[in-house]
């Protein structure tokens, strides 16, 4: 009876739980409780309704010296596991179907139905009950959801029953090579690969793709964004700052935050993601204390470009459109990148653009553009610490006469905005 459950699971991973009633009960008896027999019957009925049936034993939320016990260990951090997304707009990132997706999603949890014991764990992106993304892991692996752990934010049991919309992760190291090797490509992967499929609120991590934690933690940030938005939050791929008393949303390369000490002694986590909601804001991802963090909104925004013409000056200030205009094209000395986003995501950064303009100008945040270069040479962090503090002391140098670089500056920023997005740039944004 349970194989014929497994395959109705792995045939169709949305099936109505009635599908399974019958047989259920008669096999629950074999599905041994986690922590409360309560639990066990509930938690199974969910993990049914996502396409795995337990075939005879399940361990849910468990503690890392408990995990341990259980032959968990850290993995080797890996980096360059392929990622797939359904539903990225943001180019650089493959592409797959969902006739694709929905094959791979149908081995994976017949894989995880026919192993003898999975791993469920549960968790969030972002760390406010008002505007996150709840996350249920079901694993083949204890050090998956050991590393998986460190990366969500801790949340009640059966908060997830609760969501009306919580993502799952499904991890299958221990999937077949056939499957594991190719995406009906061809293409080998000798570690594993990543695929996502933002509708369905989903993402598989085969072979040891799990200990990439920048690819996972890009395709998290791609799968929460229609979440939270919908939640009436605003999700940014932006830093917070706390310093000088004030918190601020700082958009800036990648390149600038890791390589300056400085920075990254007053962020409020290293990874890039925030969201805003209400009159409060927080990070995605967990922090050093991993103690909730919750903040009024930002006091101010810094939008960091980086040109070596000096056309952009090291310090200005900004008008709601300007920053707007400044953050969608990303400037970063001769290339764009747009709304500083060069992950994966579902939401066209012209849209992203708007919802942020709309944010500054109803809060009126005072917004400031900093250049990350000084006559062709990248700034260190303690200088640029102190054009911070120049912005927030509003105290900002005279403009000047506009010249020809900064003519030939503007020019390319028409060029390649008014290319991209054409006649939709608002009349509001503006060099």
């Amino acid at each position: 009876m349970l194989s014929l459950l497994r395959r109705r699971a792995a045939s169709s991973p949305e099936a109505s739980l009635r599908q399974f009633q019958c047989a259920y009960h008669r096999s629950s008896e074999r599905l041994l409780p986690c922590r409360d027999q309560e639990v066990s019957y509930g938690l199974n009925w969910a993990i049914a309704a996502r396409g795995v049936v337990v075939k005879d034993k399940v361990f849910y939320n468990l503690e890392t010296s408990e995990l341990q016990k259980g032959g968990a260990t850290y993995a080797e951090h890996l980096s360059g596991i392929p990622l797939h997304v359904k539903g990225n707009v943001i180019s650089g990132v493959p592409n797959i179907t969902g006739a694709q997706f929905a094959k791979l999603l149908k081995q994976v949890t017949f894989h995880l139905s026919s192993v003898s014991s999975i791993y469920v764990q549960d968790g969030a992106i972002g760390s406010s009950a008002d505007c996150d993304a709840k996350v249920r892991v079901i694993s083949d692996n204890p050090s998956a959801i050991m590393l998986l752990s460190n990366v969500l934010w801790k949340i009640p049991d059966r908060a997830i029953s609760h969501d009306t919309c919580p993502l799952t992760i499904y991890v299958a190291s221990s999937i077949s090579t056939n499957v594991r090797n190719s995406l009906d490509s061809g293409t080998q992967y000798a570690n594993g690969f990543a695929a996502a499929d933002i509708e369905r609120s989903s993402l598989i991590l085969c072979g040891k793709a799990f200990a990439d934690s920048t690819m996972l933690k890009d395709a998290l940030t791609a799968l929460t964004v229609p979440i939270l938005s919908a939640r009436r939050g605003l999700p940014v791929p932006g830093w917070l700052l706390s310093f000088g008393g004030s918190v601020i949303m700082l958009f800036a390369p990648v390149e600038l935050i890791k390589s300056c000490s400085e920075i990254q002694d007053v962020l409020v986590s290293t990874e890039s993601g925030v969201v805003m909601f209400s009159k409060q804001c927080t990070v995605l991802f967990p922090t050093k204390s991993r103690a909730p963090k919750l903040f009024s909104k930002p006091a101010r925004v810094i939008v960091a470009s980086s040109d070596s013409t000096d056309a952009l000056p090291l310090v200005s200030k900004l008008s709601p459109g300007q920053a707007a205009y400044h953050f969608l094209a990303g400037y970063q000395d001769g290339k764009f990148v747009p709304a500083y986003n060069r992950g994966p995501s579902p939401v066209d950064p012209l849209a992203l653009a708007n919802a942020l303009f709309l944010h500054l100008k109803e809060d009126s945040t005072p917004t400031y553009l900093i250049n990350v270069k000084n006559s062709g040479m990248e700034i260190g962090g303690k200088d640029f610490m102190k054009l911070i503090q120049q912005a927030l002391s509003n105290n900002m140098p005279d403009s000047k006469p506009e010249d020809s670089r900064v003519a030939e500056l503007k020019g390319k920023y028409r060029s390649f905005l008014s290319g991209k997005f054409g006649k939709y740039l608002p009349e509001e944004f503006s060099f």
